[in-house]
């Protein structure tokens, strides 16, 4: 589909990284690294960092610690939403370490998921085609 307002140089969004604030960092770093497989791409500034960058897969997220406290508590009114390649593995692998939110159940709209909150609050939705 074609953004009617684009203009003659069209210019293709490659991914997205939300930047999410914590309150602490090594416990963000611990929670998602340690249950779901992600990997620190980056700390920084590299004495005492506030801030990272957490991967797995095609799948990035930031998390800083907002030290002069610009946007109030950690908080997020949606979900991040995450395709994954195995929702029911996935789930057996997390039962029993973290609360499950909700799920897994097959959606009316084709998707099998379930939902977790981590340590922050962040409801995370993990989903696959059914």
């Amino acid at each position: 589909m074609t953004n009617p307002s684009a203009t003659t140089t069209s210019v293709r969004f490659k991914g997205v990284t939300p930047f999410l604030k914590t309150k602490d960092l090594a416990k963000t770093i611990d929670f998602y690294v340690s249950l779901l497989g992600f990997v620190v791409d980056s700390k920084w500034p590299a004495v005492n960092p506030t801030n990272c960058i957490l991967d797995n897969g095609h799948v990035h997220l930031a998390f800083g610690t907002d030290p002069q406290n610009w946007y109030g508590d950690p908080g997020l009114s949606g979900q991040l939403w995450i395709d994954v390649d195995n929702v029911m593995a996935l789930h057996a692998n997390l039962a029993g370490k973290v609360p499950i939110e909700w799920g897994p159940e097959v959606y009316d709209y084709g998707r099998r998921e379930f939902a977790i909150k981590d340590c922050n609050g962040y409801l995370l939705t993990f989903s696959e085609r059914a």
